[in-house]
């Protein structure tokens, strides 16, 4: 199985935000000032070197279908990290959730819970972590539409550096996966 590359990654320069705040405020000063000609500005680029979404994949990404009706499903695959420092996904998003988490499911007395980790899911350097039923995942809550076996979904990942990539998974009917949530205001996953 071929891992999944990313589709796309972005960081935001630094210099490039500076250059933007200093012209809005030039722009705005009235007098005085002198707006910062172009050829001063720093240009965009492409993720710098080192980006931690550079060094993410995954392989056999998917999404348990969910109606509007469930309200939440998951994101499942193993993650992986081509660099030598480790990166950490620190949240996630997709269009049709209106909220996304990043879940652990825990052992509470007899029953498995899943809840919101801190720090979101570190992946060591040249390693992987699993997102699985039962462990792991992505939570996509508060559907807006129903995500049926067969579809496509493009999920967003950011992180910890600012980072963000994007992978495409395919949803499929499975039947596990139905932990209570120990959250508020959300039903069974």
């Amino acid at each position: 199985m071929n891992p999944i590359r990313t589709a796309r990654s972005r960081t935001a320069p630094a210099g490039l935000a500076a250059a933007l705040l200093g012209l809005a405020l030039t722009a705005c000063g009235g007098g005085g000032a002198t707006a910062t000609g172009a050829a001063d500005a720093p240009s965009a680029s492409p993720s710098p070197a080192g980006a931690q979404a550079d060094a993410f994949s995954i392989t056999d990404p998917w999404v348990k279908a969910a109606t509007v009706e469930d309200g939440m499903t998951g994101v499942f695959g193993e993650v992986a990290n081509g660099s030598d420092a480790e990166v950490v996904i620190v949240a996630a998003e997709h269009p049709a959730a209106g909220l996304v988490e990043l879940h652990e499911v825990v052992t509470d007395g007899a029953d498995s819970v899943m809840r919101e980790i801190d720090g979101g899911f570190p992946v060591p350097a040249q390693g992987t972590r699993s997102l699985a039923p039962g462990g792991d995942h992505i939570m996509l809550m508060d559907l807006a539409e129903d995500l049926e076996p067969g579809d496509e979904v493009t999920v967003t990942v950011e992180f910890a550096d600012g980072s963000t990539s994007e992978f495409t998974a395919p949803v499929k009917e499975y039947s596990g996966a139905n932990e209570e949530y120990d959250g508020e205001g959300h039903g069974d996953h």
